[in-house]
């Protein structure tokens, strides 16, 4: 056998002779790039290069090139954090299953389980159906990430994969370049920041910008070219002050100017609307220094030297980011006012915040503990394993994880002092479900800083956050409108839908046995009957069809008819003339019965109701305009009727035309107060005559039934004040 010291060659590679850029690429990756892996590693590699070249032979890029020069560089990029011989191998092959019918089998016999299951977690989806592009590349990050949430190398490889496909997109089409860079901008640098890989989630950025606005990129690049010239001489004495500065309080340290990366230059142009000319902190010094005290001593000695910007420093030695970048930041005022930002940290702070997790290799022994980096990106990986469970599919997961990507973070207290890190524009919310579901489920209200404040107060850095909980305390619809973490909002949708669902199948089971009786059949439906019922409609449960029929997705008499139909009881006979038994509306049914907004009936209003597709049962007034106007399908109707229990209050708008005069207002609302009414909103209109004389009020009234009602408008129509008064309809 050939020692993976002796070179390929075009015998080993025959089809590579017209390429033989590739076969030298091929040795520097087996022999330089790979030098920190042992010989039975390098070994294994060359053998999978010699499997993957086979596999894709015959296949070309769209460059031009053999399709083996991808996945070569892929594995070459992955060589720079020193991955293991599993993920290299991972990445020489990641594509033999998609791309060339090689089977998880295979690869399991040749490199092992580990080795398959990465190839595989990078595999796309292509034998399910979808219902659409946007649903199929969805369910591809899912299982991307979840397959990553078992092992990190996938993501890595993954991102490797992409910045390569970055780096080599001209060949393709323009609608598929936006595309993917749109893909990559919304997804894949914000991962690449979130586990602290800064260098590829900078050029991700950069090269998703130049396809995205290629004339934008185009003009701003030239201007920086040209910046480049008459900004050397003031970077060149700003990194002179501060050598000269830090040899003077003898600090050991390297000093480098760097120019900002193009995206962050343009998106600081277009959220503070500033020109290019405008824009002066383009570059960024960073100083290293051996430990953490020296890095106070040097944010010290350089206040000392420019004078530090108010509110620009931020401590992130203390408190670090989530994927793990530790720096002190500060901004300073420069030569000729220029502003200066300054990065410190220590040799270990600079490997973290180029290489993240991959930094500190997981996968090197398997008895090394997990450094804290390791520890974070874990706790974010569970929590990804999390929004699956709770998201309703695809789509939905990957909303979440785009909400849950946003990199600009808020650091708050817990009552004992523990930090937890959120997005910015977190909200109290966001916060009880980061500590535990359950205490978002049943919080009520929440005191930041020891005062009480709104539910939806958004949190700011260093602040501390006790959550008031409540024993029957459930989620609330509208927090969907404010909340910003992904996994709030998946909790959130989650229980409302778990609910729903068992609502749904309540009414359901209420409508079918309605339609029992419209038809007037004997009722003879037992579990066998039911179980031919799901084997044929292929539903998964009875109590999944009953749900469907509370939704509206089925009809009641169709679904009634078919189980009579199974049970051999089904008879045309004796059923005219008869009228139905009616649904009983307690108005404690939660979400799966709706009172229309158009008409608000309360109990006393004669009702009717119809099954609405994904909303439930609706119920309107007999002489609603929806009814009367004949947009509601006759056959979806269903007799209603007041349970003479209900006890809940009822929302009914008003209007009211009163005399426009001090006190006015106060009096309405005190005789709706003494008719035991509550005012749930009001409403001012404008003057309805010109010389003012009356004033137009529209109160939402909260009233038990029609009696109630007529009791609060008799009161009121007793006040000298009010002219004409009546109960608003659509």
């Amino acid at each position: 056998m050939m020692t993976v010291d002796s070179v390929l060659t075009v015998e080993d590679v025959p089809a590579l002779q017209a390429a033989p850029e590739v076969i030298e690429e091929a040795n520097r990756f087996l022999t330089e790039h790979t030098a920190y892996l042992k010989t039975e590693d390098r070994q294994m590699l060359r053998a999978a290069f010699l499997f993957a070249e086979n596999a894709h032979r015959g296949q070309m890029r769209r460059s031009g090139e053999p399709y083996i020069s991808h996945p070569l560089a892929v594995a070459t990029i992955l060589t720079q954090w020193k991955l293991d011989a599993q993920a290299l191998a991972g990445a020489l092959l990641h594509d033999v299953m998609e791309d060339s019918g090689v089977t998880k089998l295979e690869l399991t016999e040749k490199y092992g389980k580990a080795v398959a299951e990465l190839v595989d977690g990078m595999s796309k989806i292509d034998k399910l159906e979808f219902q659409s592009k946007e649903e199929a590349q969805a369910e591809n990050f899912r299982k991307m990430l979840l397959a990553m949430a078992r092992d990190l190398r996938v993501m890595l490889i993954k991102l490797a994969d992409r910045l390569h496909n970055m780096r080599t997109m001209d060949a393709m089409r323009a609608d598929k370049q936006k595309r993917i860079a749109r893909e990559t901008m919304e997804i894949y640098a914000p991962i690449a920041n979130r586990i602290g890989l800064n260098a590829v989630y900078q050029e991700l950025d950069d090269l998703a910008f130049k396809y995205l606005h290629p004339r934008r990129h185009h003009v701003l690049s030239k201007a920086l070219k040209a910046a480049r010239g008459n900004r050397r001489e003031v970077v060149q004495k700003i990194l002179d002050s501060i050598n000269a500065k830090l040899a003077a309080h003898q600090i050991e340290a390297q000093v480098s100017g760097r120019e900002k990366n193009l995206f962050s230059i343009y998106r600081k142009m277009v959220e503070k609307h500033l020109s290019f000319s405008e824009v002066l902190d383009i570059y960024a010094f960073r100083v290293i220094v051996k430990d953490n005290p020296h890095c106070y001593l040097t944010l010290g000695a350089l206040h000392a030297l420019f004078k530090p910007i108010p509110g620009k420093f931020k401590d992130y030695i203390a408190i670090a980011k989530s994927n793990g970048y530790q720096s002190l930041h500060t901004t300073l005022f420069g030569p000729y006012g220029t502003p200066i930002e300054v990065q410190i940290r220590t040799p270990e702070m600079h490997r973290i915040a180029d290489a993240g997790v991959a930094s500190h290799w997981m996968y090197k022994s398997g008895d090394e503990g997990y450094s804290d980096v390791q520890q974070k990106t874990h706790q974010w990986l569970q929590s990804l394993l999390e929004l699956q469970v709770e998201s309703g599919d695809a789509v939905e997961f990957l909303e979440h994880l785009k909400v849950d990507l946003f990199p600009d973070q808020v650091y708050v207290f817990t009552p004992k002092g523990k930090i937890l890190s959120l997005p910015n524009g977190a909200t109290c919310v966001d916060f009880a479900y980061a500590v535990h579901t359950d205490v978002g489920h049943g919080c009520i209200a929440a005191k930041v800083n020891h005062e009480l404040v709104p539910l939806r107060t958004k949190l700011k850095n260093g602040d501390h956050i006790e959550v008031v909980m409540a024993a029957h305390a459930r989620p609330n619809p509208s927090w969907l409108a404010f909340v910003t973490t992904g996994k709030a909002r998946s909790q959130i949708r989650h229980f409302l839908k778990t609910m729903r669902f068992d609502e749904s199948v309540h009414l359901g089971e209420r409508l079918l046995n309605q339609a029992f009786s419209a038809l007037h059949q004997p009722l003879h439906v037992n579990d066998e009957i039911w179980e031919k019922y799901l084997r044929e409609s292929g539903e998964k449960s009875r109590e999944a069809v009953l749900a469907d029929v509370g939704l509206g997705q089925k009809l009641g008499v169709v679904v009634a008819k078919r189980l009579l139909q199974l049970a051999g009881t089904w008879s045309e006979e004796g059923r005219q003339g008869k009228k139905p038994m009616s649904v009983s509306i307690r108005g404690t049914e939660g979400m799966a019965i709706q009172f229309a907004r158009c008409c608000n009936p309360i109990p006393g209003d004669p009702i009717l109701g119809f099954v609405k597709k994904d909303q439930g049962l609706v119920v309107h007034t007999h002489d609603c305009p929806q009814v009367s106007k004949g947009r509601i399908d006759a056959e979806k109707l269903i007799d209603v009727d007041w349970d003479p229990e209900v006890a809940r209050l009822f929302d009914v708008p008003i209007k009211i035309l009163a005399e426009n005069e001090r006190g006015t207002l106060a009096a309405l609302a005190a005789a709706v107060a003494d008719a035991d009414a509550n005012i749930a909103a009001v409403s001012m209109g404008d003057a309805v005559e010109s010389h003012e004389r009356y004033l137009s009020v529209q109160f939402t009234l909260q009233v038990h039934n029609r009696i109630h009602l007529a009791k609060v408008l008799k009161r009121l129509r007793a006040l000298p004040t009010v002219y004409r008064l009546q109960r608003v309809r659509a």
